[in-house]
């Protein structure tokens, strides 16, 4: 039984993701995406998928799996990941995941370190910190010292906050906006948008349209979908049950603010007590 009567499958799903940039077929979809986040010295003329499985020197490491692992002609690396949900420590996570990159570059016998950058592209379905510094759609970054001077230009993160971009069809300015508007809005499109009637993006809706997948794939997808859908369930689960706490922490607190001011105008513990609920003295 099908488990969407959408026209075209989700790309937040690992099948959907995956179908869209990380075959052979579809290269070029990925390729004009990335360019639009790079800088004009690391435009990719073409590009190649590595082993998407990163092994560390020791089988008793941990190793890294990414969701699309590449690299420019040139030999710069690129590590794209779509993350559905929330997880501990992510931005931990990428540096470790940025380490194979720079380390697979090392060259045995003499070697003089130089080495060819590295990005890490995450696309999250989610935002990340609540802090004001991560409050924007986009965060690239960096290493810089304390003049805000570029340190080092090999080692770059370029976070992608989806939900915090809003923009309609008729506010879209530039093609990256095109591509974002395009994965974000992809699997409630009944039809290609005048605004994204063009090649690039004709090929991605060819390719994520369901009627257009074999049995199997169709099946994997909905499979994806599933995994899709219990991750949200969760994190919703989640976001649900951190508003209850915060709302009882706030009743709390300003039960212990009244008992305070109570207290100081003389009023008996037993009084304060009977009156606030609170089970025990402040």
């Amino acid at each position: 039984m099908a488990l969407s009567k959408q026209k075209y499958f989700n790309p937040y799903t690992d099948f959907g993701f995956k179908k869209l940039f990380a075959e052979e077929g579809s290269k070029d979809l990925l390729q004009d995406f990335l360019n639009q986040l790079l800088p004009e010295h690391h435009q990719i003329s073409a590009l190649h998928f590595k082993n998407t499985e990163a092994l560390s020197e020791a089988k008793t490491e941990r190793k890294a799996i990414f969701d699309i692992y590449c690299e420019t002609k040139e030999g710069v690396h690129f590590i794209v990941e779509m993350q559905k949900g929330r997880v501990k420590h992510f931005v931990d996570r990428a540096l470790f995941y940025s380490s194979f990159p720079i380390r697979e570059q090392s060259k045995k016998g003499e070697w003089d370190f130089n080495l060819m950058p590295v990005y890490f592209i995450g696309i999250l379905d989610f935002i990340h910190d609540r802090q004001p510094e991560w409050q924007n759609f986009r965060l690239d970054v960096c290493l810089k010292d304390q003049y805000n001077s570029v340190f080092s230009d090999k080692l770059h993160f370029k976070f992608l906050q989806m939900p915090l971009f809003n923009k309609q069809a008729h506010e879209l300015e530039t093609h990256f906006d095109k591509w974002i508007y395009f994965l974000k809005n992809l699997a409630s499109f009944d039809e290609i948008p005048t605004i994204l009637n063009e090649p690039i993006f004709q090929k991605g809706f060819d390719i994520a349209e369901l009627s257009h997948l074999e049995v199997s794939q169709y099946e994997a997808y909905n499979r994806s979908l599933l995994d899709y859908w219990d991750v949200k369930s969760v994190e919703e689960a989640a976001f649900e049950s951190g508003i209850e706490k915060g709302i009882e922490q706030g009743i709390e607190q300003e039960k212990l603010t009244i008992a305070r001011a109570m207290k100081a105008q003389g009023i008996g513990s037993d009084i304060i007590l009977a009156i606030t609920g609170l089970r025990e003295n402040f």
